[in-house]
């Protein structure tokens, strides 16, 4: 099952200096963001700086999201902790109110055995009604996702689709083969789109598409479309720019550039903190040389 094709947002959350949610601003990016072509937002993902919100701040942050798309694409719910009950709390709180889909990250620093991670999103899944798709990022959470794992929790019902944030194109390729054809699997790191979708993925949960929006759904629908060659142009017309913004812990690095686009201020909850000099002035110049304007 799709949950969207294309270009999914994994959107940054504004903040005022003092740490407090920015809800105008964040509602001015979801409308810029369609507006753009984007086709899926996230809401309260890592580069949404979740692990810093409360509870409360993480229901409303993906409420005034549900609220400002109004039905126009799918919103999905980042809702993932490593801790079962707490996701099970963000989860249906998401699902009321009314998230299209949720994004389960996989449990960090407490890891899990095997049949510990099958239990965590069995359980996630079986207290909601909404579809989920698994993410795997072992970089953040020293946990992997296996092949042969995905393809047993896809045979829960409402396990549809995985972020696939490994870097493992030879994992990505394995659990394309011995998943449903209608399991999704998305790209999660934006310098592997194409390589992903070219195995059948469906879209990206990016993090360029922060401040390129409508080049990356653009990317995105070239490959769908079938067209490699101008997907490949897109592709690696990206690639400075992407390493650029993870030259330093994400989000800080997309979030300053959303920020040199004149829509937000750069502000963070520590641990996270301002961006170095040098990946400002790194930003403005790889940002300028993609083509994008850079507020003065």
């Amino acid at each position: 099952m799709k949950i969207f094709e294309g270009s999914g947002v994994a959107l940054v959350t504004p903040m005022e200096a003092d740490g407090s949610v920015n809800y105008k601003k964040l509602e001015e990016l979801v409308e810029w963001q369609i507006n753009e072509g984007t086709d899926a937002i996230i809401a309260c993902g890592t580069t949404g700086e979740a692990s810093t919100l409360t509870n409360d701040e993480h229901i409303a942050v993906i409420e005034a999201v549900v609220k400002k798309v109004n039905g126009r694409i799918p919103v999905i719910a980042g809702t993932g902790v490593n801790d079962t009950r707490h996701a099970i709390e963000l989860s249906t709180g998401a699902e009321r109110v009314g998230a299209d889909a949720l994004l389960i990250v996989t449990p960090y620093y407490n890891k899990t055995s095997d049949e510990g991670l099958f239990l965590h999103f069995q359980k996630i899944a079986q207290s909601v009604k909404l579809p989920i798709i698994l993410y795997s990022v072992a970089s953040r959470t020293n946990m992997n996702i296996t092949p042969q794992m995905v393809k047993r929790l896809s045979e829960i019902p409402n396990i549809v689709a995985i972020k696939e944030a490994s870097g493992d194109i030879s994992q990505i390729a394995e659990i394309a083969r011995i998943t449903p054809d209608d399991f999704a699997i998305y790209s999660g790191n934006d310098d592997q789109v194409l390589p992903i979708m070219a195995l059948g993925g469906r879209g990206a949960i990016s993090t360029i598409a922060n401040i390129a929006p409508r080049q990356t759904h653009e990317l995105t629908q070239a490959l769908l479309d079938g067209d490699f060659q101008l997907a490949k142009k897109l592709q690696l017309a990206q690639l400075p720019l992407i390493h650029t913004i993870f030259s330093e812990v994400n989000p800080i690095p997309v979030k300053t550039a959303v920020g040199l686009l004149g829509k937000i201020q750069p502000n963070f909850r520590l641990p996270l903190y301002t961006a170095k000099a040098e990946t400002v002035e790194r930003l403005k110049k790889e940002m300028t040389a993609y083509g994008l304007e850079v507020s003065k």
